[in-house]
């Protein structure tokens, strides 16, 4: 479960009883970990009927070169260096930031996708 809110103890240490439950609004969601494979998507409705696109696995990145000034589609092989977590490297996920070897070369991730739906990145020397 995640937790939202303030402390449940007071700075005595008393405990604080809520005065009311939280609102469907106010709750959290488990994260969504974005690895490689088969294109899948998972589809949240959110506050307002909104709908967020969140990418569960993907074998194909919009890889930008900045010698050619060219986006290419560029398959995944693997994660080679992941900064948000010890083992998102041995378990394949990506997140922002994580350098991953395409079929053109390493490239880094540019977007978040796990919110966003697809996976952008610019290709590292």
């Amino acid at each position: 479960m995640v937790w939202q809110g303030r402390s449940r103890r007071s700075y005595t240490g008393k405990l604080i009883r809520s005065a009311r439950k939280k609102r469907k609004y106010e709750l959290g969601r488990p994260q969504v970990e974005t690895l490689i494979g088969e294109r899948k998507i998972k589809m949240e409705r959110v506050r307002g009927g909104n709908v967020k696109v969140k990418l569960v696995m993907d074998k194909f990145a919009n890889v930008y070169d900045p010698k050619q000034n060219k986006v290419v589609k560029a398959e995944i092989k693997s994660v080679v260096e992941n900064r948000a977590h010890v083992h998102y490297v041995r378990k394949n996920v990506i997140t922002k930031g994580a350098i991953i070897e395409t079929s053109i070369g390493k490239a880094r991730v540019t977007n978040r996708p796990s919110q966003e739906g697809v996976i952008n990145a610019v290709l590292v020397e």
